[in-house]
């Protein structure tokens, strides 16, 4: 995600400002009204579908921009894309520096398809140089469909704000059912502890989620728990799909 917040107050310089302000109630020509940002955002999500329609069972690394390579996380998440890699995992990330990076760089050493999902952003983010499929995405919405669709498992490293966004969107449809059979993996749990002991003793506590939403997510400090419980996930699924696929055929 983003290194930091442009925090301007000024004309929105990005597709989602602009899809979010504020406009004057003013007849507006057509190619400045939200009817025909309607088509772009269209536009945008055939491109991602056509660009990832050849891609299954991926697994989307989210973390902080910020991560250096000296990092001990970065060399986790360099080791954790690279073993999913040689599983036969493709796998996804925002495309920036930092752990989408690393992530990015142990599937190319790993042998396995490195894809970057780029957003448009009030300053220049740019690619990493281990994506090998790279799309570009002006709406946060539609970057976040992609990563969901495609991907079998979320694995979740140190980050901030987007990371969380990220993390707390996947629970939400696992929790209301929008998608079955996908772990999401909290790798580290020094860092992760402490938002899954108020999660436990707050949130849970006060019942304002279930005592089994605990088990939406899991946490670990290693790369290969975490690729153990990926490919659980692939087979679960795998046993699933033909269900479900035979269900939904039979829906009028």
């Amino acid at each position: 995600m983003s290194q930091r917040s442009s925090g301007s107050q000024g004309t929105p310089v990005t597709e989602d400002e602009r899809l979010l302000a504020q406009v004057p109630r003013e007849r507006r020509p057509f190619v400045k009204s939200d009817s025909w940002r309607v088509l772009r955002i269209m536009g945008e999500f055939v491109e991602g579908f056509d660009t990832l329609s050849d891609v299954y069972n991926a697994v989307t690394v989210f973390g902080s921009a910020r991560t250096k390579p000296e990092d001990p996380y970065y060399e986790r998440a360099v080791e954790t894309a690279r073993m999913l890699a040689e599983e036969g995992f493709p796998i996804i990330t925002g495309g920036g520096p930092g752990i989408m990076e690393a992530a990015n760089r142990g599937a190319q050493e790993g042998n396995g398809l490195s894809i970057g999902c780029n957003i448009e952003l009030p300053f220049e983010q740019g690619l990493n140089p281990y994506v090998e499929r790279a799309i570009n995405f002006r709406y946060f919405f539609v970057r976040k469909t992609m990563f969901v669709k495609y991907s079998t498992a979320f694995i979740v490293f140190p980050g901030g704000y987007g990371t969380m966004d990220e993390l707390f969107e996947a629970l939400t449809l696992i929790q209301t059912g929008k998608v079955k059979h996908f772990p999401v993996i909290l790798f580290g749990a020094e860092y992760w502890g402490g938002l899954a002991e108020w999660l436990r003793d707050r949130v849970a506590g006060e019942g304002k989620i279930a005592t089994t939403d605990l088990r939406l997510f899991t946490v670990t400090d290693s790369p290969r728990e975490a690729v153990a419980t990926v490919r659980q996930a692939r087979e679960r699924r795998s046993i699933a799909l033909p269900v479900e696929t035979q269900r939904d055929a039979e829906v009028p």
